[in-house]
């Protein structure tokens, strides 16, 4: 019975439990999740996807990722903030996102938010709560990962301060996770050994 730990999947290589729990989840974990996002849309998609994932399993998310980038115009903020009452009405009906009224709100109010603030601008606020590397132990086990931190909690106050709806403290160290901010793959893990790589 495994500890929690890293395990080896078919090709030998040791991942995150997780990571080998459906083929959907071996490719978000080999080639996206812990690796550095950047960019204010690419970050503003990453907070929605979050938001929607909240109270839901993120495969269902990941599942539906192609239609929440048809249906919130890739999540160019820009376009998203000109969207309509008519806008809002379509999304409640489609099939291919999570139809959460409070939720699409809360997307759209972010994004005609963020459309005011410079360029740049989300991309440096999220990032400038990224901790230390050197001052996180390295997970062994799943047991080992933290689902709030203090960064994660200073961020939420700061996204909320700001305007932004619908992010928590929860939600932000997901964001915290997925968008390379923090390094939660566990010691041993093919990808893990791969970031501590790509920074040296």
């Amino acid at each position: 019975m495994s500890d929690g730990g890293a395990v080896a999947g078919p090709d030998g290589e040791l991942r995150c439990p997780w990571g080998l729990s459906t083929e959907d989840y071996v490719k978000y974990h080999d080639e996206e999740w812990g690796r550095p996002v950047h960019g204010d849309d690419a970050l503003f998609e990453r907070l929605c996807l979050e938001a929607f994932q909240s109270g839901l399993s993120w495969i269902t998310i990941l599942r539906r990722r192609e239609g929440f980038r048809r249906a919130f115009a890739d999540f160019h903020i820009p376009a998203v903030a000109a969207f309509t009452d008519a806008d809002a009405a379509r999304l409640l009906t489609d099939e291919g996102i999570i139809r959460n009224r409070a939720k699409i709100d809360a997307t759209l109010a972010n994004a005609r938010e963020l459309a005011g603030w410079s360029a740049g601008e989300l991309d440096g606020l999220i990032w400038s709560y990224a901790p230390d590397p050197a001052t996180r132990p390295v997970p062994r086990t799943i047991g080992d990962v933290a689902a709030v931190t203090d960064e994660s909690t200073a961020l939420a106050k700061a996204l909320k301060k700001r305007g932004i709806r619908f992010v928590g403290p929860t939600t932000a160290y997901a964001l915290m996770q997925a968008c390379g901010l923090v390094d939660d793959h566990l010691a041993g893990c093919l990808v893990r050994r791969q970031l501590a790589d790509a920074r040296a």
